[in-house]
C-alpha cells in the first residue's frame, strides 16, 4: 500500500496487509512478557497521530531502539493488525533516517504538526496583547518574564501529546487563550483587565522549561523535578520584582500561575480563589479542551464516526461523523 501516515493505517484497513510509512519516535519503554521474554514498548507518530507496537529482544530494530533519542525518524515496515480494537502493527523491518534523508523524500511534511498560522502571526498577536496592558510595571514583568526564556516560549511545545503538542504549540496556545479571554473581558466589568491579560500570556511560561525535543517532547530534568506551575512561578516572580511591581498586584499575579491547572490532582498548586484566577483557569481549560477536539477531527479517517479515546477529555471520544 505505499508509504502510510497514521490516519491512512488508522482507517477500515483489513489486518493482514503491507505497509511501510515514516514515524518519529514518541517513547520507549523496557518491559517483560509473561513468559520472560523481553521486549520493548514503542510509540510512534507523526502529525496526524500516533500508535503503539511491541518489538521482541529478537526482532529487527530492537537494538536499534534501545538507546534511539525521541524524535529519532524511523522507517518501519510491517503487517497491519488489530489489537483490542487498537491499530497494534506487526513491525518486520525498521530502519533509521536522517532528517535530511526525510526531508529529501517528502517525508518531514507528514511528520511534523504545529500552528495553522505562522510563528510570526502569533509573535505579533502576542506582542500586541502585551502592549494592551496599562499598568507599566505590570507590562514590564511580562516583556521580562518572556525575555528570560525568549527562543524555547516562541518555538516550543504546550504538551507531549495533550495538547498543542508540536513546534510553537506554547506560542500559539498562550495566544488563543489571549484572544479567547480578551473577547470575553467586557462580559465581566469587574476583573481586572490587564491582571487578567497578563495571567493569560504568562500562565504557561514554565513549560519553555519544562519540555524539551524537536517534534516529538519529552520532560526536562527540571521539568520533571518541579513542573511548570513551579518554574513559571519562580520565572514571574524574578521578572515582577525586577519591575518593582507592586505587593498586592505581584501576589494576584503568582495566583495565576499557582492555580491555572484548575484543580490539586491537574497540577495546580493552590484552587483558584482571585475573580482573574478563576477566569484565566477557565479560559485556559477551554482552549485547552478545544484542541483536543479539534486534533480529533484532523487526525479521524472519514470512514469513522468517533474519534479515537482522546486523552484530557471526560467524553473519552468525539463524534466527528457528518464533517
Amino acid at each position: 500500500m505505499g508509504h502510510a501516515n497514521t490516519l491512512e493505517l488508522k482507517g477500515n484497513i483489513p489486518s493482514g496487509m503491507p505497509f511501510d510509512g515514516v514515524f518519529l519516535l514518541r517513547s520507549v519503554s523496557r518491559r517483560t512478557a509473561k513468559n520472560g521474554r523481553p521486549f520493548l514498548s514503542v510509540e510512534v507518530g507523526d502529525r496526524f497521530g500516533s500508535f503503539s507496537c511491541n518489538i521482541f529482544e529478537d526482532g529487527d530494530g530492537y537494538v536499534l531502539l534501545q538507546n534511539a533519542a525521541v524524535g529519532t525518524i524511523l522507517l518501519l515496515s510491517g503487517v497491519t493488525e488489530q489489537f483490542n480494537e487498537r491499530f497494534s502493527p506487526r513491525v518486520q523491518s525498521i530502519r533509521r533516517l536522517s532528517p535530511a534523508e526525510a526531508k529529501s523524500s517528502g517525508f518531514d511534511k507528514a511528520l511534523y504538526g504545529g500552528p495553522k498560522e505562522t510563528q510570526d502571526v502569533l509573535q505579533k498577536e502576542f506582542d500586541d496583547y502585551v502592549a494592551r496592558i496599562a499598568n507599566e510595571k505590570l507590562q514590564k514583568t511580562v516583556r521580562a518574564a518572556i525575555g528570560e526564556v525568549a527562543a524555547a516560549f516562541s518555538t516550543g511545545t504546550a504538551a507531549i501529546s495533550m495538547h498543542h503538542a508540536y513546534r510553537c504549540g506554547l506560542l500559539e496556545h498562550s495566544v488563543h487563550v489571549a484572544r479567547a479571554g480578551v473577547s470575553l473581558l467586557p462580559h465581566y466589568p469587574f476583573l481586572n483587565a490587564d491582571l487578567a491579560i497578563a495571567g493569560m500570556l504568562l500562565h504557561d511560561v514554565g513549560k519553555a522549561l519544562e519540555y524539551c525535543g524537536e517534534g516529538a517532547y519529552e520532560r526536562t530534568k527540571i521539568g520533571i523535578l518541579q513542573g511548570h506551575v513551579v518554574l513559571g512561578y519562580r520565572i514571574v516572580r524574578k521578572a515582577a520584582i525586577g519591575a518593582q511591581l507592586e505587593d498586592d498586584l505581584l501576589i494576584q499575579l503568582e495566583h495565576i500561575i499557582l492555580s491555572h491547572q484548575g484543580m490539586p490532582e491537574y497540577g495546580a498548586a493552590v484552587l483558584p480563589a482571585s475573580p482573574e484566577g478563576v477566569f484565566v483557569a477557565l479560559v485556559d481549560n477551554l482552549d485547552a479542551k478545544m484542541a483536543m477536539v479539534e486534533k480529533a477531527l484532523d487526525c479521524t479517517a472519514s470512514t469513522s464516526a468517533f474519534s479515537e479515546k482522546v486523552p484530557g477529555l471526560e467524553s473519552a471520544r468525539v463524534y466527528v461523523g457528518g464533517r
